[in-house]
């Protein structure tokens, strides 16, 4: 990844395929549960005969799991198997991915396949059908939700970053106001910090857009 990147450069990544992005602006319904803890649970010891753990599978799934989580947990799965990345994140309890983890990963060189399916899309049909069972979310508090981090983000020290719109009846990401030509430095030191001190501001699931 160059020194010089978008506030959010899966968003980029994504625009060939309908991923992550497009799912936010989905329709107003209930706000997707806040949660920051991850279901990592360690892995039960292999039966007699079982084959070794060979990078395919995550961690078990916490009781009670919703169909997003279920389908977030296959895509992990393929992520980890086809799609070579063996150190991708378990789904946090809500279902949603942990994207501090996931721009870790892509920030390495030619990973950046990570925020997109895998090189040449191997876990694709797996991310769609993720998006499929996200949540609707309650478009006006995520708005507010992106509102409150982009002032955060302002107040430190990131001056450009911008405010999200509201595009019928939509909530639309704020950061870079040029992403295809990006004025936002996301690997400097100073956006690490700012993006730390402001990431309680988004709703969870919202750290993947703004």
């Amino acid at each position: 990844m160059s020194t010089q990147t978008s506030s959010r450069p899966r968003l980029a990544a994504f625009a060939a395929a309908p991923v992550l992005a497009l799912a936010v602006a989905c329709g107003g319904g209930a706000e997707a549960p806040k949660q920051d803890d991850v279901a990592s649970v360690p892995d039960a010891p292999a039966a007699s005969g079982a084959r070794p753990d060979d990078g395919n599978s995550a961690s078990a799934p916490p009781p009670g799991r919703s169909a997003f989580y279920d389908a977030q947990l296959k895509y992990v799965q393929c992520m980890r198997g086809k799609g070579g990345y063996t150190d991708y994140p378990d789904p946090r309890l809500s279902g949603y991915l942990d994207w501090t983890k996931i721009d870790e990963i892509a920030s390495r060189p030619g990973q950046m396949e990570a925020y997109k399916g895998g090189k040449d899309g191997v876990c694709r049909t797996e991310l769609q059908a993720a998006m499929a069972a996200e949540p609707k979310r309650d478009q006006q508090k995520s708005f507010e939700s992106m509102l409150a981090h982009a002032k955060c983000m302002r107040d430190n020290g990131v001056s450009k970053f911008t405010n999200p719109t509201m595009s019928a009846g939509n909530a639309q990401p704020g950061g870079d106001p040029n992403p295809a030509s990006p004025s936002i430095d996301t690997t400097s030191p100073a956006y690490k910090k700012a993006r730390e001190a402001c990431r309680s501001k988004l709703l969870d699931g919202l750290d993947g857009m703004q």
